[in-house]
């Protein structure tokens, strides 16, 4: 494919990221000092908003640098990190953390449930702070655009939690693609067999009032969203499948799962975007099962392509040409699966176990040249940017309209039909009720800053 034939570094990151890069260019030491870039041998101090659950572990990947401050409303969730960096400052609310520490943090990690995301997030880049960001980065459209808006105003390193964009696989998928090796690709699958028993979901789930445990600040936990009772159907991961503070399944696993296709397929926004089936819809959380369509145009000489989400699976989809038992995906239920038109490549959930389908086409194949830099690990692809490096790989220029795309998918599921997508307009065309779910709507005293 001759418009392939882009550096490196244009053909993973795009060329949108120049406007992210500072006058003088990363390669200058004197623009490095003026913003504050450290050695590549000096630790950065970086604090943790949301200590518990996905943030311990956002912890331990950071480890080996200085980890100086933690912000989380419950302690009984951030009792394990508590236990192992017992001399770190702990605060519930992480504005007095920034407010109190400021001078002394280079970085935060964010890993709070998904309504708080761009709130944190949006105060430390205001401060100047570099940001590690779980996924899917934030809550809705309008959110997603203005924090990739302020990583480039305020010229901080920038990652979203999906550690798949750092995956060989991936980058594997990718290269066979532009390749050539199965022909133009129409229709892409991903799926996932979330929620199921991660967390409750459904029409059985009600939240029942009860007392605030002693341990948790339930106005913090809160935040920006709309005042109500507190409910243990909402703690400690439960949260997910309440539209109003997560994502459900296409925020938990969609940003891993399709993270591979946007890469390989360079999508950009979709033309439109259809709930085709849906199962165990309800009062309070997100439906059992959906299947959402997104179609998106031509993107230089790749044609348009479909590409379908699966969520609550028992099992993988069934595929012409691929044989029963042999493994699509990963083995945890969770995959896609590129048909092209000449043949079809498969990856598991983070981008792993890429390879050509059905089975045999793999006997004799071999990987094409590799095109891509790989990569040394998502933290670390992160912290290398914090201190002037290279752009992290998916860096807000990249995990912005990449969660922007996807988040339409859940407001797809609040109708019947096709949902008509403008992008330059920013709005959906055929429904203007629709559009009201693109921006958040904020709790007196939680202003979003920029």
């Amino acid at each position: 494919m001759s418009d392939n034939n882009f550096t490196r570094r244009k053909l993973f990151f795009g060329a949108a990221l120049s406007a992210a890069v500072p006058v003088g260019g990363f390669g200058s030491a004197v623009s490095l000092k003026r913003m504050g870039y450290k050695s590549p041998n000096e630790k950065l101090n970086i604090a943790a908003i949301g200590a518990g659950g996905k943030g311990y572990t956002d912890i331990v990947g950071c480890k080996a640098e200085n980890i100086v401050g933690f912000a989380d409303p419950d302690d009984k969730t951030a009792e394990r990190t508590f236990k192992q960096f017992p001399d770190v400052p702990r605060f519930k609310d992480f504005r007095k953390l920034l407010d109190k520490m400021g001078n002394e943090i280079d970085a935060v990690t964010v890993s709070t449930p998904d309504h708080m995301h761009a709130t944190a997030a949006m105060w430390a880049m205001a401060r100047g702070k570099h940001v590690y960001c779980q996924k899917p980065l934030t809550h809705t459209v309008w959110e997603a655009q203005q924090m990739t808006a302020a990583a480039r105003t305020h010229g901080v390193a920038t990652q979203m939690g999906n550690q798949g964009y750092s995956n060989e696989g991936a980058r594997q998928c990718a290269e066979i693609i532009w390749n050539g090796d199965i022909g133009d690709v129409t229709e892409v699958h991903a799926w996932t067999n979330r929620p199921g028993t991660y967390w409750p979901q459904g029409p059985q789930v009600k939240p029942e009032t009860a007392a605030v445990p002693s341990t948790l600040d339930w106005q913090v936990w809160l935040g920006p969203s709309e005042d109500r009772p507190y409910s243990p159907a909402y703690l400690p991961r439960k949260w997910r499948g309440f539209p109003d503070f997560g994502c459900g399944a296409v925020g938990d696993m969609a940003c891993h799962i399709m993270g591979t296709p946007n890469m390989a397929l360079r999508l950009t926004a979709p033309t439109s975007v259809e709930c085709i089936k849906q199962e165990g819809k309800n009062e309070y959380t997100y439906p059992m099962k959906n299947v959402i369509r997104f179609d998106f145009p031509a993107r230089g000489a790749m044609p348009p392509v479909k590409v379908f989400w699966h969520d609550g699976l028992k099992e993988a989809p069934k595929f012409d040409g691929i044989p029963d038992g042999q493994l699509i995906g990963d083995s945890d239920v969770n995959g896609s699966l590129f048909i092209g038109t000449k043949g079809m490549v498969t990856t598991g959930c983070y981008g792993e176990k890429t390879r050509l389908m059905p089975d045999e086409k793999m006997k004799d194949y071999k990987m094409p040249s590799k095109l891509l830099t790989r990569s040394p690990g998502h933290y670390q692809d992160w912290i290398r940017a914090c201190k002037g490096g290279e752009h992290s790989c998916s860096n807000f220029d990249v995990a912005g309209p990449f969660v922007s795309w996807m988040l339409l998918g859940l407001i797809a599921m609040k109708y019947e039909g096709k949902l008509d997508w403008d992008a330059a307009q920013n709005k959906f065309t055929n429904n203007k009720e629709a559009n009201q779910h693109l921006t958040p709507k904020f709790r007196k005293g939680w202003k979003f800053v920029g």
